[in-house]
This record gives C-alpha cells, structure tokens and sequence, in this order.
C-alpha cells in the first residue's frame, strides 16, 4: 500500500492579508481596516485541502529559519500533513507576501518575495518518497526539481499534476511527464502564443500527451480538455469575503477527484465548489470545506457561467 496518498512538491508563503475598504487610485491612499498573517502559498495550500478531505498528504519544499516559517510548519503540522522533506534554509527569510483585500468584492492584489535561497535543488528530491505516493502534485517554481519529481513520478506510474500560473525556463522538460495541467487563466496562451484559449489547451495536450489540459478562469469557473472534446465548468455564486487561495483548493480538490475516481467533469465541478466555499472566508486557507459542503453547493448553488464557454464546449 503506497505510504501516501498525495505528495507535493513546490511553494508555500505565509502571507499578511491587509484588508481595505476599497482598493485607492493610481497614487492615492487608503486607510487599511485590519492586518492578518495567514499561512498559504500553491502546493502547501492545496496539499492541506486535501488533508481536510481525509487524504495521506507529504509536502516537499523549504521555509526559513523566520518566524514566518515556523508558522508556515506548524500549520502544516496541525492540517496533518508530513514535513519530514521540508528544507529549512538557515539564515534566510520565509517566501512572503502581501496581499490587498478588498472588501466590497473580496478580490485580492498580491505583492510577494522568495529569496533564492529557498530554491528546491534536485538532488533535495527523494525518489523513494515520490514514489510512494499515489499522486503528484507539483508547481512551476524550481523547475529543475519538479521536473525531476515528475520524471520519477512517471518511471514508477505515479500521475502527475501540475498547477502552473507563468512560464518558467525550463518548464518544457516538466510537460511531457504530467498527466493533468490545470493553469490559470492566461498560461495556455502565453504559452503557445494562441490566443484563443481552445486552441491553445488543445495544442499544449496534443504536443505532450497529456490526459487532461485545463485552466481556470477565476470565479467563471473551470475549462478542460479530455477525451477529444471540451468541457466548461460554470463557477459557483458565493458571498466572497477573500479570493486568496482559490485556485491552490482548486488544485487540491481535484487531486483528491482524481483519487476518488470522479469523472472528469465531476472534478470540475468538485473543485469550483470548493474553491468557491473557499472564498467565503479569509485567508489562503481559511473557508477549506468537507466534500459533503462541497456537494450540497453543486446540487443547490447558482451557477456563474460564460455564454461562449458555455457554447463551445461540448
């Protein structure tokens, strides 16, 4: 039996939220209502979403020796996950960022920082733990190290997914190994240069014969690409109060869909629900909800859908 249900390897930061009555203009100022440290960042975020849904979850990556990172620890510890991987760099500060909220819409702006010291070498990688997982799931960041995750991953018949927001040097040699990408919103396109978003999850699946490409689309929801044809998954209509995190549920949520078996469509649909519930509340990781909250969303929640996704997939 494999030691752990899912693995991850990639970021984490431990953000300050700082919440604003409004976002001010170009040169102005506001007041800010509250300050708030919160625990996040893409991997470490989504490995806890899936240790609230009751899966084995190992995250690999590095923290300082700050403060910041000792929070960062022990919440992973107390979500359950296992750190035994997770490099603390002596000497050097925690990835941070600063995150403006605003509260009439919840939407977030983001100022981060990672010292290259924190940066995942590939021999840090140990095989015998990715492949003792069921599951991969890795970012863009450190691309050396995650394309040797996914390369292990794949020699021992481990899927590979991978949530990647930018292009990074390198990242070519990561793709021809991952089973499931799910970017945001504009990574197909800037990757290949089409514009159209169809034709760019298209071309990138076709390239590397991926099971599955996808993007997110925000609070629009999901769109993929699998079996041939196109699916578009509405997103969920919610009371949002913070969209920090969103997308990193997003990812854990369909990790764990992929380990349940779920059809690919039913994913979707599972991790914009969770997502969604996510943002009702504050921080990355703050409105992480159980699958039968999930659930009731998707049989009773409105959905928030965009006629020409809607139209063109199948």
């Amino acid at each position: 039996m494999p030691e752990f249900d899912v693995a991850g390897v990639g970021l984490n930061a431990t953000d300050t939220l700082i919440l604003l009555p409004h976002f001010p203009d170009y040169g102005g100022k506001v007041h800010f209502e509250e300050e708030v440290i919160s625990p996040g960042g893409q991997v470490a975020s989504a490995l806890v979403a899936c240790a609230r849904l009751g899966l084995r979850a190992k995250y690999i990556g590095a923290v300082g020796d700050d403060e910041r990172g000792r929070i960062q620890l022990e919440s992973l510890i107390a979500a359950g996950l296992d750190v035994e991987h997770v490099r603390v760099r002596a000497g050097c500060a925690t990835q941070s960022a600063y995150i403006l909220v605003d509260r009439r819409t919840g939407e977030r702006t983001i100022l981060w920082r990672r010292p290259d010291e924190l940066a995942l070498k590939p021999e840090e990688i140990p095989s015998e733990v990715i492949a003792s997982a069921r599951l991969l799931l890795i970012d863009g960041h450190d691309t050396e190290a995650v394309a040797r995750a996914a390369a292990i991953a794949r020699r021992a018949g481990i899927p590979v997914a991978v949530d990647v927001d930018t292009i990074y040097d390198g990242f070519d040699k990561v793709l021809p190994n991952v089973d499931y990408l799910i970017g945001s919103t504009g990574f197909p396109s800037r990757w290949t240069g089409e514009p159209d978003p169809f034709a760019a999850l298209e071309r990138i699946q076709k390239q590397h014969g991926m099971r599955v490409a996808a993007m997110t689309l925000g609070a629009a929801g999901a769109l993929a690409r699998f079996d041939g044809r196109f699916h578009y998954s509405p997103g969920f209509v919610v009371n949002c109060v913070d969209t920090t995190g969103a997308g990193d549920v997003f990812h854990g949520a369909f990790c764990y869909a992929v380990l349940q078996n779920m059809s690919i469509p039913d994913a979707l649909d599972f991790s914009n629900a969770m997502a969604a519930l996510n943002s009702t509340a504050l921080g990355a990781r703050g409105g992480i909800a159980t699958a039968e909250q999930a659930a009731e969303l998707i049989r009773r929640g409105e959905r928030r859908s965009l006629p020409e996704f809607a139209l063109r997939a199948g």
